[in-house]
């Protein structure tokens, strides 16, 4: 399905999220300092990408979602933010190949279930109200 234009923006970060991923994923595999250096950046990116990113998400879709009555999606989608979260606070670059996965995962679930959904269920003027908030 193409992607209404509100949901563009989110879709597209989600490529940033992916080369995230995968930077942690090959990380996870190589010698401490080089897991250690990729946890830093890691957590960086966290904060200056995918923060801003959930709050998008959780400020302006999730609670949209929620009126519609798409609980389960929204609560998955706001555990899933919050299992990440916490992941990132542990500090633990042994976590890196977990932190991958749960992040590669969770883009896979908002673009193919989340997302869908929201173009289904939502009508266009409650997308396009998106789109400003």
């Amino acid at each position: 399905m193409k992607r209404h234009p509100s949901l563009r923006s989110l879709s597209s970060e989600h490529h940033s999220g992916l080369v995230l991923a995968r930077r942690a994923r090959k990380a996870a595999d190589q010698d401490t300092s080089i897991q250690a250096a990729t946890w830093k950046a890691i957590q960086l990116a966290f904060q200056s990408e995918l923060e801003p990113h959930f709050q998008r998400e959780e400020q302006g879709l999730l609670p949209v979602l929620r009126t519609a009555g798409e609980v389960e999606l929204v609560n998955r989608t706001l555990h899933e933010h919050r299992s990440m979260r916490l992941l990132v606070l542990e500090n633990n670059p042994d976590k890196l190949a977990s932190f991958a996965e749960l992040l590669r995962a969770h883009i896979r679930f908002e673009e193919k279930e989340l997302f869908e959904t929201a173009q289904r269920v939502l009508g266009s003027n409650v997308l396009k109200d998106l789109e400003g908030a």
